[in-house]
C-alpha cells in the first residue's frame, strides 16, 4: 500500500472514494458540509501535485434505482466552492469513460450516485433470502459487482479511499475496486489515515486509566463494543436510555422509561462480567424524569430505579453526572459513543454536556479523546466543543465495527498482504 503523503500525483488520474452523503434540506441545500470539508486535504494534495480528480460517492439509500432527490448533482456547486475550481459532472457513474479520458491535470469530475446501481452494494434485488434461487442470484450479483468495480477502476491510474464512513462495507467502490490497482497505486486518504490511527490509539496504544462512555437508547446495539471493551477499559460508563434496562434488570421501577425487556438477562450478564474483569462499571443512579416526551414537559429528579408511573427518564441526574466526571477527568484514554439523554431537547442536555466538558478537561490534562457516532458528534458540535477533544470521528458504523475488533473491508482492501 502506498502512502498518500509520499505519492506524486503529477499527470495521474486519481479516482477517490469520498463520503459526500451530506444532509440536504427539502430544497436540496446542504445543511452540514462537514464531510466535504473533511476530504479537502486529500483532494487538494492530488490537485496540488498536478493530478486530476474523479470523485465518487453514494448519497442516501436509493436501493439500486435512479432517484433525482438523491442525485449528487445537487452538491456539485458546493464541492466546486470548497475546492476553488469548476467541477464537471458525469450523470451516469458507469458510463463516464469519455469524461474521465478527457480530464486534464487540475480538473475535477464528480460521478453520479454510485448506489443508483445495485452492483455498488452487491446485493441481489427483487428476491428474498428464503427463495431457493437466492444463492445463485447472490453469486451472479457478485460477478456483476466485480464488473462494475472494474469499470470504475478503468477511469483512473490510482485509487484513493478516503471514505471511512463506508469502510465497514464491502462495496464495489470501497473494497472490490482495489483489486484492479497495483499495490503502489492504491492508498488511504488523509482522513482515512487519521481515523485508523485514532482507533489504534484507543485499542492498541492505551494510556491508562482508559474510560469508555457508551450512551444511547439500546443495549443491544452496543453489545459487541461493550464486550470488546471489557478486556481493555478501566472504567465503563453506560448511560442514556440503556440506563433503564439495567435499572429494571436489577429490580427497579422505571415508570414509562425506554427499556429493552428482552435484554434484562444481558444487562445482568454485563454487570457480572464487569465484576469478574475488575472493570469499574458506572451506571446512572438518578435521572431527570419527565411526564411526557417533550422539551416542555414537567420534570423532576428521582432515582433511576424508582421512577413514578407516567414519568420517563430523559437525562442523567446530578449524582450520575458527578459519578461520570469522577471516571472521566482522571482518564488518559477516552472513548465516547452515545449521549446521556435526549440532548435534542434543550431542557435535557445537562448529562451529555457534562460528559463533553469532562472529556475536554481530561484532554487539556493530556488525555487522548475520541468522540464518534452521529449523536455524540452532534453533541460536541452543539456545545461548540468539537475542537477541544483529540479526535472527532466521521464514521458511525465503521467506527463501531472497528472498536468491536472487526476488520474493515475498505481498509483491508488497500493494505499490503
Amino acid at each position: 500500500m502506498a502512502k498518500i503523503e509520499n505519492y506524486n500525483f503529477k499527470d495521474k488520474k486519481a479516482i477517490v472514494r469520498v463520503d459526500f452523503n451530506v444532509p440536504l434540506d427539502e430544497n436540496g441545500n446542504i445543511t452540514d458540509d462537514t464531510r466535504i470539508r473533511g476530504a479537502l486535504p486529500t483532494l487538494k494534495k492530488i490537485l496540488a501535485d498536478g493530478g486530476s480528480l474523479i470523485l465518487m460517492s453514494h448519497m442516501g439509500k436509493p436501493k439500486g434505482k435512479v432517484n433525482p432527490r438523491l442525485s449528487l448533482l445537487q452538491i456539485r456547486d458546493a464541492v466546486a466552492k470548497a475546492l476553488g475550481r469548476d467541477v464537471k459532472f458525469a450523470p451516469d457513474c458507469a458510463k463516464a469513460q469519455e469524461a474521465a479520458k478527457e480530464l486534464k491535470p487540475g480538473e475535477v469530475l464528480l460521478l453520479e450516485n454510485l448506489r443508483f446501481y445495485p452492483e455498488e452494494e452487491g446485493k441481489p434485488t427483487g428476491i428474498d433470502k428464503t427463495d431457493p434461487g437466492y444463492e445463485a442470484a447472490k453469486k451472479e450479483m457478485k460477478e456483476s459487482q466485480k464488473e462494475f468495480a472494474r469499470t470504475l477502476a478503468s477511469y483512473a491510474d490510482v485509487y484513493v479511499n478516503d471514505a471511512f464512513g463506508t469502510a465497514h462495507r464491502r462495496h464495489a467502490s470501497t473494497a472490490v475496486i482495489a483489486d484492479y490497482f497495483d499495490h503502489q497505486d492504491k492508498m488511504l486518504g488523509f482522513l482515512m489515515e487519521k481515523e485508523v490511527k485514532a482507533v489504534d490509539n484507543i485499542l492498541k496504544d492505551i494510556k491508562r486509566p482508559f474510560t469508555a462512555i457508551m450512551g444511547g437508547s439500546k443495549v443491544s446495539t452496543k453489545i459487541g463494543i461493550i464486550e470488546n471493551l471489557m478486556d481493555k477499559v478501566d472504567n465503563l460508563i453506560l448511560c442514556g436510555g440503556m440506563t433503564y434496562t439495567f435499572a429494571k434488570a436489577r429490580g427497579g421501577k422505571i415508570g414509562d422509561s425506554i427499556c429493552e425487556n428482552d435484554k434484562l438477562d444481558l444487562a445482568l450478564d454485563i454487570i457480572r462480567k464487569a465484576e469478574e474483569k475488575g472493570v469499574n462499571l458506572v451506571l446512572g443512579t438518578d435521572c431527570v424524569a419527565a411526564d411526557s416526551f417533550s422539551n416542555d414537559a414537567k420534570t423532576m429528579v428521582c432515582p433511576a430505579d424508582n421512577i413514578p408511573d407516567g414519568w420517563q427518564g430523559l437525562d442523567a441526574g446530578p449524582d450520575s453526572i458527578l459519578a461520570f466526571r469522577e471516571a472521566i477527568v482522571p482518564a488518559k484514554t477516552i472513548l465516547w459513543n452515545g449521549p446521556a439523554g435526549v440532548f435534542e431537547f434543550d431542557n435535557f442536555i445537562a448529562g451529555s454536556k457534562a460528559i463533553a466538558e469532562a472529556i475536554v478537561e481530561a484532554t487539556d490534562n493530556g488525555a487522548f479523546s475520541l468522540v464518534g457516532g452521529g449523536d455524540s458528534v452532534a453533541c460536541v458540535n452543539k456545545f461548540g466543543l468539537a475542537d477541544s477533544v483529540s479526535y472527532v470521528s466521521t464514521g458511525g458504523g465503521a467506527l463501531l465495527e472497528a472498536i468491536e475488533g472487526k476488520v474493515l473491508p475498505g481498509v483491508a482492501a488497500v493494505e499490503d498482504k
